[in-house]
C-alpha cells in the first residue's frame, strides 16, 4: 500500500524499507492539484510502493519573492527523494521569472527527456492508428539555455550553445534507450543545413554514436521536413533523438497526431534524478472545474513506478487505464458524443480506472513491464574528453550599434583601426551588405564588423586590445565581440550569408 500522505522519514539509525521509494509531490498550479490528487488515489489502490514528501513550488513560490520559483526547502525535499512526481506549474509572466522547469532539468542534470506516444484508435480518434513514437529530446542546451540580451534599439540576441559532451550525453541515451526496448530506428532531427557548427556538431555526434550500434537502424532528418513527416507519417519513425528546441516542438505535434497533448507523459532522466510530469501545461482556465484529464500525469507515473523498478504495479495501472479509454469512459478533451461511452470528470475517471486495476485491455494492446529496464542511461559515466586540436586567433567579430549605412559605417572602422587589422566583412542580421552589399537588404542598428588577419598571418589578443581601444577612441559603440578562431586548421565561426 502507498503510503500517500507526507509523513517524516525514519530518525537517523532507523531503518527504511528499501523497496519503499520516497517521492517528492509538486502538486503545481492551475488543474495540477486535481489530476496529481486523482493520479495518487489510483497509485495508492494499485499497491504502488511509495512514500511521498510535499515539494513546493510553481507560483505560489514565486509569488513569496522566490524569482527561481523553488526555495531552499524545496531543494532540500528533492535531495532526499527517489524521484520527482510534478504536475504542471505556472510561471508568472514578465522578464524577472525563469522557466521552473528549465532550472529543475538544469540543475539536477535531467538531460534526457523521453516522450512516448502510442495512438489508442480507435477509442481515441486520430488518423494514423499505428502510430508508437519516442521523442528523446536534450534538456540541458540549446536556446533553452535562457541567456539573451537586447543590444540595441532594434535587436534581441538568445545565444544557442551546444557542447560535445550534450550531444553525446543525449544520443547515446536515445541509442541504449532503443536496444534496451526493443526498437528498431533511431532517427536524429537537426537543422544542419542552416546552423553547420551547432546542428552541424549534433548530426556529427549522431553519425559517431550510431557507428557503436550496427543492430540498430539510423537515418538523420533536416528538422522541417521531419516534423512534417512525424505529422503525416508517424509510422515510418520509431525513437527520434534531436535537440531541446525541435524536441519540445516535435513531441506536442506527435502527442496531438496521436489524438491529444492532454495523454502526453514525460520522463526527464539523469545519472542520479528523475523527474516525471504530464507534457500539458497548468491549463488555468478549467482550474477548479473537475473536468481536467489526469492521463498525462498518471502515464508519467507510470514511468516513473518502471523507473524505479516497480514494473508489476506499473503494468497494473497501464493495464486499467487502457481498459477504462477502451471502455469509453473518456474525459472532456477525448470525449465523443456517439463514440464514447462515458463523459467523466477527474475524479469519476480515476474512480475508472480504479474500478479496473487488475483488468486488461481487449482491443488495446495490454503492456507488461516485468523485464522492463528502466529508462536511466546505462553507463553513467561523463563523456570522456575529446583530444584538443590546435586554436589559433585569426580575428575578431566586433558588434556595432550604429545607424549608419554599410559603407558609411565600413569608412569609419577602417578610419579608427588604420592598418592593424583589415575589415574584411560587415554583416547585418547575418547577411553581407559590405564590401558589395545589395540595396535591397533591410538593415536594422545592429552590425557585425569582422576583422580577420589574412591566411596564415598571426593575430593575437593584444591586437584585440589595441583594437578595441581604437575604435572606443573613435566613438564608435560596440556592444560586443567573437574571437574567430581555428580549431585543427578548421573554421570554428560561420560565413556571412552572401560572403
Amino acid at each position: 500500500m502507498a503510503t500517500i500522505a507526507p509523513s517524516p522519514r525514519p530518525a537517523s539509525g532507523q531503518p527504511v524499507d528499501p523497496a519503499v521509494a520516497t517521492i517528492a509531490v509538486a502538486h503545481g498550479d492551475g488543474i495540477g492539484p486535481e489530476i496529481m490528487d486523482a493520479t495518487l488515489r489510483i497509485l495508492e489502490a494499485a499497491g504502488a510502493r511509495i512514500h511521498c514528501l510535499p515539494l513546493e513550488l510553481g507560483e505560489a513560490v514565486y509569488r513569496a519573492g522566490h524569482s527561481a520559483g523553488i526555495t531552499d526547502a524545496g531543494w532540500e525535499t528533492i535531495a532526499r527523494a527517489d524521484a520527482i512526481l510534478k504536475a504542471p506549474i505556472t510561471t508568472p509572466l514578465g522578464s524577472g521569472y525563469k522557466s521552473l522547469n528549465v532550472t529543475l532539468r538544469k540543475t539536477l542534470g535531467l538531460f534526457a527527456n523521453v516522450r512516448p506516444t502510442r495512438a489508442y484508435a480507435p477509442f481515441v480518434p486520430t488518423l494514423h492508428p499505428v502510430l508508437d513514437v519516442v521523442i528523446v529530446r536534450e534538456n540541458e542546451e540549446d536556446l533553452y539555455a535562457g541567456i539573451e540580451h537586447r543590444q540595441t534599439e532594434e535587436v534581441y540576441q538568445c545565444l544557442k550553445l551546444v557542447s560535445r559532451p550534450g550531444c553525446e550525453r543525449i544520443v547515446r541515451h536515445a541509442f541504449e534507450y532503443a536496444r534496451a526496448n526493443g526498437r528498431r530506428k533511431v532517427t536524429c532531427l537537426t537543422k544542419s543545413n542552416i546552423m553547420k557548427l551547432t546542428d552541424g556538431l549534433f548530426q556529427q555526434v549522431f553519425a559517431e554514436i550510431g557507428r557503436e550500434y550496427p543492430d540498430i537502424a539510423q537515418d538523420h532528418m533536416i528538422i522541417d521536413i521531419g516534423a512534417a513527416r512525424l505529422a503525416a507519417r508517424p509510422q515510418d519513425f520509431d525513437v527520434v533523438v534531436t535537440s531541446n528546441l525541435y524536441g519540445d516542438i516535435v513531441s506536442d505535434i506527435v502527442a496531438e497526431v496521436a489524438g491529444s497533448v492532454g495523454l502526453g507523459a514525460s520522463a526527464n532522466i539523469g545519472t542520479r534524478s528523475a523527474m516525471f510530469e504530464a507534457i500539458h501545461g497548468s491549463a488555468p482556465d478549467i482550474a477548479g472545474q473537475g473536468i481536467a484529464n489526469p492521463s498525462g500525469l498518471l502515464l508519467a507515473a507510470v514511468m516513473m513506478l518502471v523507473h524505479l523498478g516497480q514494473g508489476e504495479a506499473a503494468a497494473r495501472v497501464h493495464n486499467a487505464w487502457l481498459k477504462t479509454v477502451e471502455d469509453g469512459v473518456h474525459p472532456a478533451d477525448i470525449f465523443r458524443a456517439g463514440q464514447s461511452a462515458e463523459r467523466a470528470g477527474t475524479e469519476a475517471f480515476a474512480d475508472a480506472v480504479i474500478a479496473r486495476l487488475g483488468q486488461q485491455p481487449r482491443q488495446l494492446e495490454p503492456v507488461s513491464y516485468a523485464n522492463a529496464p528502466a529508462p536511466r542511461l546505462v553507463a553513467s559515466q561523463a563523456p570522456a574528453p575529446a583530444a584538443r586540436a590546435d586554436k589559433t586567433l585569426v580575428g575578431i567579430d566586433v558588434f556595432v550599434d550604429a545607424l549608419d549605412s554599410p559603407d558609411a559605417l565600413a569608412a569609419r572602422l577602417q578610419a579608427a583601426v588604420g592598418s592593424l587589422v583589415p575589415l574584411a566583412m560587415i554583416t547585418n542580421r547575418g547577411v553581407k551588405v559590405w564590401p558589395a552589399g545589395h540595396a535591397e537588404t533591410l538593415c536594422t542598428d545592429h552590425w557585425r564588423c569582422r576583422f580577420q588577419t589574412p591566411s596564415g598571418k598571426a593575430f593575437n589578443p593584444a591586437m584585440v586590445v589595441e583594437l578595441l581601444r581604437r575604435l572606443a577612441a573613435a566613438g564608435i559603440p560596440f556592444i560586443k565581440t567573437e574571437h574567430l578562431y581555428l580549431f585543427g586548421g578548421e573554421p570554428g565561426f560561420s560565413l556571412g550569408q552572401g560572403q
